[in-house]
């Protein structure tokens, strides 16, 4: 575990990288979202913060509480329903016309439901939309500003001043704890045809695992992370009928196991921010016994990251392993690679 007295001390640090960094936060207005975002705005100097999300009323106080900590911080809230990907396309198209880098871009959209397949105008299931989808196409959409932050000049003393990080909150290794097969369909990756909550819960975590390996070595400067929050009382169980009776009740059960939000925001800034997780470029020229992470593929500094809640990286897992020599990095990225042509650049609905 990094202690919290470790996150805080670098958080503290972040005074040192100078004005004007920019975060992009997805699903930025509650929860573990907004919690990073607070704590971002905090330990910033001037920073520029985006909020992503549907709730104008949620995002006004959510902006209030960022001026309360730091006066000098621009918040800005951009409304829309990112369950489309051609609403998520039209949210970076209005980021790229006012930015010309971002330093973090970080993503937790979901919901819980007790439903079905629920799919949307452009064929894709909602919450696989967006638990998955939608997050790689910011992803994609946001790459040009992403490698202007990482090919910034250094103003400073630290070469961690090119920040450029990519958060995506979900966890890692949900498809292989309890005994998962660890698997994908590749005959059915967007699960069209074969749709359960527990398989698109194990499709939207391997195909984020895979896409970002894909993206860490396309892209050099910037760093993927893809953290497992652990237990943290975000307020999602609103989305289920009677959710929030429910969570009253086993709320007082229930905290002494859960991470208070204030800590969680710290660790996912510590996440996003550290020199413990540098990009691939970054990564090969650290000097050896520096404190740099393991990646995902199991290399030190490679550039993606599987980050539990307390900052240690995930351990190697065999079934994990074995997707990735099967081509899982491969196939995930042309898969996905394929709905957003068909959806974005063409218009279409995914078949």
């Amino acid at each position: 575990m990094v202690n919290f007295k470790t996150v805080q001390a670098h958080n503290a640090s972040l005074k040192l990288l100078g004005p004007g960094l920019v975060g992009v936060f997805v699903g930025g207005t509650s929860g573990i979202s907004l919690s990073t975002a607070l704590a971002f705005a905090r330990y910033t100097l001037s920073p520029k913060i985006y909020l992503i999300g549907r709730n104008q009323s949620a995002a006004d106080h959510a902006i209030a509480s960022i001026r309360t900590l730091n006066p000098s911080a621009q918040a800005t809230f951009l409304q829309s329903d990112i369950s489309l990907l051609k609403n998520v396309d039209r949210v970076c198209e209005q980021i790229t016309a006012s930015e010309r880098k971002v330093n973090l871009l970080f993503m937790t959209p979901g919901y819980i439901t007790l439903q079905g397949r629920n799919e949307t105008t452009e064929g894709l299931d909602r919450k696989f939309a967006l638990h998955y989808y939608a997050r790689m196409r910011f992803v994609n959409r946001l790459m040009p500003l992403l490698t202007a932050a990482a090919d910034s000049p250094v103003e400073t003393a630290t070469a961690n001043a090119r920040i450029s990080r990519v958060v995506s909150v979900l966890d890692p290794h949900v498809a292989v704890r309890l005994c998962g097969s660890g698997a994908l369909d590749y005959s059915d990756l967007s699960l069209k045809h074969s749709f359960t909550l527990s398989r698109c819960g194990a499709h939207a975590s391997l195909m984020g695992d895979f896409f970002l390996e894909g993206m860490a070595k396309r892209y050099v400067g910037t760093s993927f992370v893809h953290a497992y929050p652990s237990g943290v009382d975000t307020g999602l169980m609103r989305e289920i009928p009677a959710g929030e009776v429910l969570a009253t009740v086993l709320r007082p059960f229930l905290s002494p196991f859960l991470v208070p939000i204030e800590e969680s925001g710290e660790r996912h800034l510590f996440a996003a921010t550290s020199g413990r997780y540098p990009p691939k470029a970054r990564g090969e020229i650290v000097e050896p016994g520096g404190d740099m992470a393991s990646g995902s593929d199991g290399l030190r500094g490679s550039g993606c990251y599987w980050v539990s809640w307390d900052g240690e990286v995930f351990p190697q897992n065999s079934k994990l392993d074995r997707m990735r020599e099967q081509g899982a990095v491969e196939k995930v990225v042309q898969h996905t690679e394929e709905v957003f042509k068909r959806v974005c650049e063409e218009g279409g609905t995914y078949p």
